[in-house]
């Protein structure tokens, strides 16, 4: 029997990483830290199941900073590996955890594609105790001989459903094979299907597995909306869900269809940008600071935003274009309702839509609340925030490109941390709880 944690002062945590977690106005670990953190700081390999948005970056970033505090890695060789499936989680992660590994004197670096190899390449050699990375561009650098995984002792896996939907398992599978045997292996994901159980079988080591809101992983702080409207209504009531008050994000199916709406949010006056996987990764960390700091304020998305990205204050999602797994729909409406918070999601379904999304829904185990609304509508206000745009055309202009820091992302200075990413809000200075 495992033991739960009151707070982190129970935890025997390196007390440098105690001052820090005060430091960023965190006073008491959420179920996910609570639960782990006494296998994982005792270097048992665990199993974490747990909705986005509820701690899991603190969960496992703890136990790997105070296992590895005072070791210092050889160029190259780095003791930490967290594995991430996209480049915008990478970059959270190392955002979360830089200020932990500031505190005990532990260098990270960011391996992500889209971005300098050479930047990441010098980074290793300069030497890193701590790597953060997605596969692939991983890969790339032990094969130029940047990198080496022997001395790895710890490694995590973050999103491993995701991992595994994406096609990485192959690409994982052989960095596993590569790190220290013996070592300590952390696995968190959302769900476990065939692929990820085939990894906790043969990677993890009588692992303890704990599961923190369990089933569906939804949350009780998030409001479902399924909003059914007519094919000829639905771009009007997009642009005033769109003009709003607040941060938006709105979810389509293709690139094509973000680019196409995020022009025509702009034409009525909206503040939009369209962010996807045809964008470099400059480009695409450009348009998330502005999104956060409100010079856009409608984020126009494909699935790329549905996992690692976190904004402070994001109250509403809309699936404008629902998707065809419940998965797919669980990891978009994580982008709001995180670390306790409260947030709504609404997915606008045409008629002929409707028996494909109530299956969804049922498959999600969620229970929306189904309303006919059309432009204007008292209910599509009350639910969305919807007003009348502008009108006047605006222009967002792109701010200047950062690509040192965005390339490595090195424990110096990762750059703004975002607290709720590791599970806390940023307002705090004064404890809170969770």
């Amino acid at each position: 029997m495992t033991t739960v944690i009151p707070s982190f002062g129970t935890t025997g945590l390196d007390p440098a990483l105690l001052t820090a977690l005060t430091a960023q106005g965190i006073a008491e670990p959420f179920p996910i830290q609570s639960a782990t953190l006494p296998d994982s700081l005792a270097g048992r390999d665990v199993l974490g199941r747990g909705r986005t948005g509820s701690g899991k970056t603190l969960a496992f970033g703890l136990a790997l900073l105070h296992r590895t505090a005072g070791q210092r890695a050889r160029p190259g060789r780095p003791l930490a590996l967290v594995l991430v499936p996209t480049r915008e989680l990478a970059q959270q992660v190392t955002t979360a955890l830089t200020p932990y590994a500031r505190a005990v004197g532990l260098r990270i670096a960011t391996v992500v594609g889209g971005l300098s190899l050479q930047r990441q390449a010098d980074a290793l050699r300069a030497g890193a105790e701590v790597v953060v990375a997605t596969p692939g561009r991983l890969h790339d650098l032990i094969d130029r001989g940047d990198a080496r995984l022997d001395q790895v002792a710890i490694t995590v896996l973050d999103e491993a459903d995701q991992m595994a939907d994406m096609g990485f398992l192959p690409q994982v599978t052989k960095l596993l094979e590569q790190v220290a045997r013996g070592g300590q292996r952390m696995l968190f994901s959302a769900t476990l299907d065939r692929g990820v159980d085939r990894l906790v079988r043969r990677y993890l080591s009588n692992p303890v597995t704990h599961s923190v809101d369990p089933g569906t992983a939804t949350v009780t702080a998030m409001a479902h909306h399924v909003l059914h409207v007519d094919a000829v209504d639905k771009p009007a009531a997009l642009t005033q869900i769109a003009a709003r008050e607040g941060r938006t994000i709105l979810f389509m199916g293709t690139k094509h269809r973000a680019d196409r709406v995020a022009r025509q949010l702009l034409s009525k006056g909206v503040r939009a940008a369209a962010l996807h996987g045809g964008k470099s990764q400059p480009q695409r960390t450009r348009i998330l600071e502005q999104f956060r700091n409100g010079q856009v304020t409608a984020l126009v998305a494909t699935d790329v935003a549905a996992r690692g990205i976190h904004v402070d204050g994001l109250d509403l999602v809309v699936n404008v274009d629902p998707p065809t797994e419940a998965k797919d729909y669980l990891h978009r409406g994580g982008r709001t309702a995180r670390a306790g918070e409260s947030g709504t999601v609404v997915t606008l379904v045409l008629p002929e839509q409707r028996r494909d999304v109530s299956k969804l829904m049922s498959v999600a185990g969620i229970k929306p609340h189904s309303t006919q609304v059309r432009p204007g509508d008292e209910a599509l206000a009350r639910v969305t925030g919807a007003r009348e745009p502008s009108g006047v055309p605006v222009t967002i202009v792109a701010p200047p490109a950062t690509p040192a820091r965005a390339a490595t992302g090195a424990g110096a200075g990762a750059g703004r941390t975002s607290h709720r990413a590791s599970g806390r809000s940023r307002r705090p200075r004064r404890p809170r709880t969770a």
